[in-house]
């Protein structure tokens, strides 16, 4: 009984907490779904690798309530959008829009991905080469002592 009630906190406390107090969630479910889902994808300017939804900090907080306001208020999931971004910028979006102040946060993390693979292919191709030569290439003590061995051996097989 006690393993069970330990594996079941261990459980619950894997669960994602979600910083939305009770008394910032709306009525209408329809909005609410709406407000949960704006605020999945803004970003909180504290925190600022954590969503507003799951932030504890006092601004992410006023950030909810202002979102739930513009809904009620009727604005559309666009107007909500923009209104944050006209406030705080382009950063407080996760997912900036594509046009050329913002091409370099979409394309960036590809480029530097690829550069690095084609670093290690050349890298790992210079290395092979510079082995396979270095294996190719005997020192005349060796040569000869090669040659030896090779003497020895034909004479040693004919007889």
């Amino acid at each position: 009984m006690r393993r069970a009630a330990l594996i079941l906190c261990a459980c619950l406390m894997a669960l994602p907490l979600w910083a939305v107090e009770p008394d910032e969630v709306l009525d209408d479910p329809v909005l609410e779904a709406r407000a949960r889902a704006i605020s999945a994808n803004v970003r909180c300017v504290v925190c600022q690798n954590e969503a507003i939804d799951s932030s504890h900090a006092s601004v992410a907080r006023d950030l909810r309530i202002l979102v739930r306001e513009r809904l009620v208020a009727g604005d559309t999931d666009q107007e909500v959008y923009d209104f944050l971004v006209a406030r705080y910028g382009e950063f407080v979006l996760f997912k900036p829009p594509w046009k050329p102040s913002t091409y370099a946060l979409w394309i960036g993390p590809g480029l530097i991905m690829v550069l690095g693979g084609i670093a290690v292919v050349v890298g790992l191709t210079a290395r092979s080469r510079r082995l396979q030569t270095e294996d190719k290439i005997l020192s005349p003590e060796e040569e000869a002592a090669l040659k030896a061995l090779m003497q020895d051996q034909t004479k040693g097989g004919q007889g």
